[in-house]
């Protein structure tokens, strides 16, 4: 393989080093925000040195950010620049507002082009978003840092598309999935033929049955998991083994409404540390599941990969006209120090609801929960207590079994 950088392959002592470098220096960036007041007061950074370490602080979830940003806009105090400190600001659904900078590949995509091949003599055809929401100037700053020309296309007027990938000679696209699709049924209407061979997607779910449409085309597409909010995560390379973890995060996967992380090959939440010293984002959780892909990459890279996109965290349900949260069964867990683990299940007996608890406990005593259930989750419900370790290692701690057919 062609490195992008050392960082790559780095030995998992290196990598430890550097991080035990790293990861205070970060620390003590967010500690002397606004955003951070009072989550941070008592952590000396110094003290931060590790993935181990860096579990005992808090989670950072959006809804608190849209919180900070309202109170004081537009960052929330989470940056270390004002806002006219950044080339661009963004703005997504919420909304939320991001920063951005022409700093050389300051969203960390051109790993992931590069990786694929893309570089010099490239022309990218972005079919991204250029309004409000940052991702296509996420990818043109990956092609930037890459070598690569960018076409600006967006998404639309498809036959100009295709009349503009013809006669500039795109090589490779960026975008969704399935708009590529789009843009080829198109030139084979129109009885053109374009030079597209890579396709660098993300922002919705790649079928295997997609990736296979575009292989017999002769189009390699790999995937990578972005978020407006830190960038690039993870990314597929060549060897199409899971995704690898990009060498400017930490990620750490942790049972749903906690900061618990779960043991390797187990489902839970992705929460990301980012580098990036001008957006600090310390264990921001990003609401997605996921879950450790154990060893190396056969592509030569050493960081950890994950599993890719598994589903939504956030499993509030209603029940009973009453909401049930992630944080609220953690609470349960917590609350007794024999539960390891705890599944609430929605059910519909007639037509009414049915909350059943299941709890993993050596005690065997249904009834002994009662209470805790009723306070914690504001609902009564069924308590079935089962041996430890028996509940499905799937990430859900809220089932929802109903129907409405």
């Amino acid at each position: 393989m062609s490195n992008f950088d050392n960082l790559e392959t780095r030995n998992s002592a290196q990598r430890a080093a550097d991080l035990g470098r790293t990861l205070p220096e970060q620390i003590a960036r967010a500690k002397a925000l606004a955003g951070y007041a009072g989550a941070l007061d008592h952590i000396d950074p110094a003290t931060i040195t590790s993935r181990e370490a860096l579990a005992a602080l808090p989670v950072l979830r959006k809804s608190e950010l849209g919180k900070a940003q309202a109170a004081s806009a537009p960052f929330g105090g989470f940056t270390t620049k004002p806002a006219h400190g950044f080339s661009h600001i963004f703005q997504s659904p919420g909304p939320i507002y991001e920063p951005s900078s022409t700093d050389p590949d300051w969203w960390r995509m051109g790993r992931f082009l590069h990786g694929m091949g893309i570089g010099a003599g490239d022309v990218v055809h972005n079919c991204f978003g250029y309004h409000l929401t940052p991702a296509g100037m996420i990818f043109e700053s990956g092609a930037r840092a890459v070598g690569a020309a960018v076409l600006p296309a967006g998404t639309g007027q498809t036959e100009l598309q295709v009349i503009a990938a013809r006669d500039i000679g795109t090589t490779a696209y960026a975008g969704t999935p399935d708009y590529l699709k789009i843009i080829l049924e198109k030139a084979d209407e129109m009885g053109v033929t374009l030079g597209i061979t890579r396709a660098a997607v993300g922002g919705g779910a790649l079928f295997p049955s997609l990736r296979a449409w575009y292989a017999d085309r002769g189009i390699t597409c790999l995937q990578c998991y972005a978020t407006a909010d830190l960038g690039n995560i993870a990314y597929e390379s060549p060897a199409a083994e899971g995704m690898i973890v990009d060498e400017g995060v930490i990620v750490e996967i942790v049972t749903p409404g906690t900061g618990n992380p779960v043991p390797e090959g187990e489902v839970g939440e992705v929460v990301v540390t980012t580098l990036n010293p001008d957006y600090p984002l310390i264990r921001f959780a990003t609401g997605d599941l996921s879950a450790v892909l154990a060893g190396e990459s056969p592509c030569g890279r050493t960081n950890m990969r994950i599993k890719g996109w598994m589903g939504r965290a956030d499993q509030t349900t209603k029940i009973k006209g009453m909401f049930v949260r992630p944080e609220q069964v953690a609470q349960l867990v917590a609350h007794h120090s024999e539960i390891t683990r705890a599944r609430v299940i929605a059910t519909r007996e007639g037509e009414h609801d049915v909350m059943t608890v299941k709890i993993e406990s050596a005690s065997p005593d249904a009834e002994a929960y009662a209470t805790s259930v009723a306070a914690l989750l504001k609902l009564k419900g069924r308590i079935e207590v089962v041996a430890p370790d028996s509940l499905p290692k799937d990430g859900l701690v809220i089932e929802d079994q109903r129907t409405y057919d």
